[in-house]
């Protein structure tokens, strides 16, 4: 034996050390993770397997809770005209929107709470319009406020700095009270409820009908009737003031009267037996009455005029 095979004949060999020939068969040992490092594998891996079933589950309620759909999450929902709210809807940060429509049978509500103000804001973050709620009531401050109809086409409802306007073919007041306006009104046609008595009052200032083409006033089944505390003003600056009516009745008018200068009564004679008179008006619109004759005897009773 050569001194090279002495060498590596005594040299111990790996393979022989790890496992054993039987039978001609080359055996190794087994080789895995036993004792307490296998036991804390199976626990980890059952901890792993539990937490994901709870994560699922606790995904799939959340999902159920807030109504998670293919078209949005609880009460949202992505239509192809934009987002749909249904039921009550709260937002705790500013929403921003370019148009807020409810559905044409249901009214459509915006509550802020504790007072705070509902406010509007253009895109170049100018307040169009902010509505306050309390418990005193509502208060708006826009530029303009406008109310439409159904279809969007006719302003029923609008108000300005300048004017407010009513659109609408009908404005019915069914307070017992009726209405009352601060300053001018402009209008073309007033009238009261069928069998209801229409009154235009002012309790302390002047009552003025006036209109460019005239003023026509008329009850066409009961009566009419003005009374004032002072004096009762008609004028026409153009054309005439005409009375139609089967009878036109003018009570407490005084009676003219008149010197004789042939029988030389005294200023301030009366007739007082006569039955017929003739209605006579003083140069400053006052009217008297002065006795019926063959010819008019106005001018001899118009001393009423002179201290009237």
């Amino acid at each position: 034996m050569t001194q090279e095979q002495y060498i590596l004949a005594a040299q111990p060999n790996p393979l022989h050390q790890r496992g054993a020939s039987v039978c001609g068969t080359q055996v190794y040992p087994a080789v895995g993770i036993y004792g307490w490092r296998k036991r804390c594998l199976y626990f980890f891996i059952l901890l792993l397997l539990v937490t994901m079933i709870v994560n699922l589950a606790l995904t799939i309620w959340i999902l159920k809770v807030m109504n998670f759909t293919p078209d949005g999450m609880g009460n949202l929902r992505v239509t192809k005209e934009g987002v749909r709210l249904e039921g009550v809807s709260e937002f705790l940060l500013p929403l921003y929107v370019k148009e807020i429509q409810s559905r044409r049978v249901r009214p459509h509500w915006l509550q802020s709470s504790l007072t705070r103000p509902v406010s509007f804001f253009s895109s170049y973050n100018d307040m169009l319009c902010q509505q306050i709620t309390g418990i005193s009531g509502v208060k708006a401050q826009c530029q303009r406020f406008e109310v439409r109809s159904t279809d969007g086409e006719k302003v029923l409802f609008s108000a300005d700095e300048e004017e407010i306007s009513i659109g609408t073919e009908k404005l019915r007041v069914t307070g017992n009270e009726g209405v009352v306006f601060s300053h001018s009104v402009e209008t073309s046609h007033v009238r009261a409820e069928p069998f209801q008595d229409l009154k235009l009052e002012s309790p302390t200032r002047t009552l003025t009908l006036e209109a460019p083409r005239g003023v026509e006033v008329n009850a066409g089944v009961g009566d009419f009737t003005a009374s004032c505390r002072k004096d009762l003003l008609l004028q026409s600056s153009e054309g005439e003031i005409f009375l139609d009516a089967n009878t036109i009745r003018l009570g407490s008018i005084p009676l003219g009267s008149a010197v004789d200068p042939l029988e030389g009564a005294p200023a301030g004679t009366t007739y007082t037996k006569q039955t017929v008179y003739e209605l006579c008006a003083c140069a400053n619109g006052k009217l008297y009455l002065s006795p019926a004759e063959k010819g008019s005897t106005c001018q001899t009773t118009s001393n009423f005029c002179l201290w009237s």
